[in-house]
């Protein structure tokens, strides 16, 4: 997670202490030692951002390490570079106006304390939340047998964030998948965070799921090995073992095919198809292969974890009605209602309607990166209509 954006991480350390060092430490009088300490924990994270560049995958194996190191980013890093910005804007508007007061100082020590608020709470409260989200869907191809036809939906299980006693967390989510007394379950991908071991100690919870048409998933980026440090070898045997753990938990995997649902002489289709995002390695997405064989007209439901394929690639290759995606996990922060992930899809968190055609984007339930704000883990209970929405204009 570190090496691959570590210029980033150090520029965020490095430029808002020198800031606040040149512009208020500095010119203070006190002893050359007492300021040099301000310089301290930067240097420190400087070292630690080093270390975890190198560590041998993408996350370390160490909850705690990663824990304390998101802790120093929020309290530490994301709060010296909110008073900094704050503290420039300030002074450009102060010489603008030809004022002596820089009212951005004061603004930016708000956002210290609302960015240390969001911290502690995401890391601990915010993570353990979930909510039970309820959405209709109309489509007037929908077969009558299936009209009311319930899906319970979830995404980003990340189940290796849930050790110890988080572990109950999840045993509460899937407890209320089960409670919904769907006609399915489907999951879009991302069980875990790095290796398939990270399935034993939940297994018995993730067998637990059912409904009356069975659970039916995809794999999600994480879940190719992806962000292991390993030969190709090694990455095709830590895949295979991903695939075999959903299969024996009794899910459908659906890799490129489909399935087909029946309710008496009418059928409804749930297609699979495979990561398809901007990651080149986890491409494996084969549109025209997941929905060969599907009849013309036929109501299809497509699973994809990641959302930016359903522009580019479901919306103009197939004639899927509703897909079902995750990925994004809703940017896991909003601030002031503000989600980062706003800036990086066009389709990330709720439902987006293309000319009747549907995705609905699901937060997530969990995460690589334990910390949630604003944005709670959810489980989506979707249910099927036939004909218009009584609400459209």
């Amino acid at each position: 997670m570190v090496s691959r954006h570590i210029i980033l991480f150090l520029l965020l350390v490095i430029l808002p202490d020198l800031y606040i060092f040149i512009r208020y430490i500095r010119p203070r009088r006190m002893a050359v030692w007492k300021k040099l300490l301000w310089l301290c924990p930067g240097l420190f994270l400087i070292i630690f951002l080093v270390m975890m560049a190198t560590a041998r995958d993408f996350i370390p194996h160490n909850r705690i390490i990663l824990y304390f190191f998101l802790a120093c980013m929020g309290l530490l890093v994301a709060t010296k570079a909110a008073f900094a910005l704050f503290s420039i804007m300030g002074r450009g508007v102060a010489r603008l106006f030809h004022s002596k007061r820089n009212w951005g100082n004061l603004v930016g020590l708000i956002a210290v304390g609302y960015l240390c608020y969001a911290t502690i709470y995401g890391l601990s409260v915010g993570f353990a939340q979930f909510e039970v989200r309820r959405v209709d869907c109309y489509f007037e191809q929908l077969p009558r047998a299936f009209d009311g036809y319930k899906i319970a939906l979830f995404s980003d299980a990340h189940v290796g964030s849930y050790m110890g006693g988080d572990q109950e967390i999840l045993k509460t989510a899937l407890d209320s998948i089960n409670a919904q007394d769907a006609d399915m379950v489907c999951f879009t991908g991302d069980l875990i965070n790095m290796r398939a071991e990270e399935i034993e100690p939940h297994r018995h919870l993730l067998n637990s799921l059912q409904s009356r048409d069975g659970v039916y998933s995809v794999l999600g980026n994480h879940d190719y090995a992806a962000y292991v440090k390993a030969d190709s070898a090694e990455k095709v045997t830590l895949e295979r073992r991903v695939v075999d753990s959903e299969r024996e938990l009794g899910w459908t995997l659906l890799l490129n095919e489909h399935r087909i649902i029946r309710r008496g002489a009418d059928s409804i289709y749930v297609a699979g198809m495979e990561n398809m995002g901007k990651m080149e390695e986890v491409a494996r997405g084969d549109v025209a292969k997941t929905v060969a064989g599907i009849p013309d007209g036929a109501f299809t439901i497509m699973l994809q974890h990641d959302p930016t394929a359903w522009r580019s690639h479901i919306l103009p290759e197939s004639k899927a009605q509703l897909t079902f995606s995750g990925h994004t996990h809703g940017g896991q922060i909003s601030l002031f209602g503000f989600s980062p992930a706003a800036m990086a899809y066009d389709e990330y968190n709720g439902m987006y309607d293309e000319g009747g055609r549907i995705i609905y984007v699901t937060s997530g339930l969990g995460g690589l990166v334990p910390l949630r704000f604003g944005v709670p883990g959810e489980i989506v209970v979707v249910t099927l209509h036939k004909g218009l929405n009584p609400q459209s204009p």
